[in-house]
């Protein structure tokens, strides 16, 4: 099995290394798993924050995946992606979306799908200051509250940056049952108990545009 994360300069680090380890662990359990990070260009991508991922191939080099992993990232580029003047990272997620037996986002991920229309009759999230974004696509169907992840047929979309490590490990289930989904949460002692406890507040406004 292949799963194919498109990475893009300013992409969020953890939407794509928490992923990324998990899927790695289902190694071993009877389930085959390459994980490979895409470009529009093979080479060096810097992250959000600075550190930087090394894309093992060009969107060219990749002919079919059976996960498709759409990060979130800085709202510059996501506007860029969206409404620059070059299609190609929306023009490969819709190509992949015509054979990926699961298509899959995290954070503002969503927005990249959407602005795709591969959310279009589907349930879904986004990180929780975006959700007034997500609105703006009338054929979504956007999930009530703020759900760490919604499964909508083979469309699997999360929250919040750390919501992918819960939406990660659901796709795990969904593709190698719930035993190996444990053996993963185990192997990466994924417990969360978080020392702070906060509420988030209701997203108004879409905090860019495109």
């Amino acid at each position: 099995m292949i799963i194919g994360m498109p990475v893009y300069e300013g992409a969020d680090l953890l939407d794509v290394a928490g992923p990324h380890e998990i899927f790695q662990w289902m190694n071993g359990s009877g389930q085959d798993v390459e994980v490979w990070l895409i470009a529009e260009t093979a080479g060096d991508i810097k992250t959000r924050d600075g550190f930087t991922f090394k894309a093992c191939k060009s969107f060219g080099d990749v002919a079919k995946l059976d996960v498709l992993w759409v990060p979130g990232g800085d709202p510059a580029a996501l506007k860029r992606l969206m409404s620059g003047p070059s299609r190609t990272y929306l023009d490969f997620l819709i190509k992949q979306c015509q054979t990926a037996q699961y298509v899959c986002s995290v954070c503002e991920g969503a927005m990249l799908l959407a602005a795709a229309g591969l959310l279009d009759g589907y349930q879904a999230t986004t990180h929780w200051a975006f959700i007034p974004c997500l609105k703006q696509f009338p054929k979504i169907k956007v999930a009530d509250g703020t759900p760490r992840f919604v499964v909508d047929r083979n469309r699997v979309t999360g929250g919040g940056i750390s919501s992918g490590l819960d939406e990660a490990l659901k796709l795990v289930e969904l593709i190698s049952g719930y035993q190996v989904a444990q053996a993963v949460q185990r192997t990466t002692q994924y417990y969360p108990d978080p020392p702070v406890t906060s509420v988030l507040p209701p997203a108004v406004t879409c905090p860019f545009s495109w």
